[in-house]
């Protein structure tokens, strides 16, 4: 064999090996390709269940929101209200209505917060601490932990102690940055107690809690007049 022919020989064998080289190189590179398409389409498989989940749990809780009255309708409610028709700020006034005329217990508040996390896909609590001031937090917060265990239960030292910490929260209330009082907040307080007996005992759980006079600090937080018509509602109530 002539010496062209060997170089031709060794010629076609590197261009089959380079062939052979490639042909695995592709074979390798299909497989890595076909296994991260497979990841992919499960990662996104699992993603899209997920949502659809979330979005049939938000959509069955949003049926039952037109529902007066229940765990949905109430949890619809309270986002409305950190929403206000899209003006400026919460609606504080309905906020409280809601949490102190609506939800009679912790059981009733438990079910609100898990609606409300069906159809918002948010804490409430979390929800509740961006969108308001931070004493009006601390009283919406204590109107939630005041709540007794069971619709009607006995008043105890922990309802005193939240109505305490509520009135605290009026008389700390801030309007831009100028000190104020949320007279609304105080209002709620007084006409939720239902005795004399019961404003005596927050009273002092105002006392205990904070080592001031409650009546002296009311009388320094409010006008003669504005006083003197609270107190009212207080005198209006049964001794006990």
């Amino acid at each position: 064999m002539s010496n062209q022919e060997n170089r031709q020989t060794n010629l076609d064998k590197i261009v089959r090996e380079q062939k052979s080289n490639n042909s695995q190189d592709n074979g390798s590179k299909f497989k890595v390709g076909y296994a991260v398409l497979g990841v992919l389409g499960v990662s996104g498989l699992i993603y899209l269940t997920t949502r659809l989940i979330k979005k049939g749990i938000a959509a069955n809780s949003d049926k039952k929101s037109f529902q007066e009255g229940t765990p949905s309708t109430i949890a619809k409610q309270i986002k409305m209200a950190f929403d206000n028709d899209g003006q400026f700020g919460t609606d504080t006034k309905a906020l409280r209505d809601l949490l102190t005329k609506q939800i009679k217990s912790r059981k009733e508040l438990d079910q609100v917060r898990a609606e409300y996390q069906k159809q918002f896909n948010s804490q409430l609590y979390s929800d509740m601490s961006k969108e308001l001031q931070s004493s009006e937090y601390r009283e919406m917060l204590q109107i939630m932990e005041g709540k007794p265990e069971k619709p009607g239960a006995p008043l105890s030292a922990k309802q005193f102690t939240a109505w305490a910490k509520r009135l605290k929260a009026a008389f700390d209330k801030v309007y831009s940055f100028i000190p104020g009082t949320d007279e609304g907040a105080i209002c709620a307080v007084f006409n939720e107690v239902p005795t004399q007996a019961a404003f005596i005992s927050v009273g002092k759980a105002y006392q205990q809690e904070y080592k001031r006079d409650f009546i002296k600090d009311l009388k320094s937080e409010l006008e003669i007049w504005e006083y003197a018509d609270f107190m009212k509602i207080i005198t209006s109530k049964p001794k006990k």
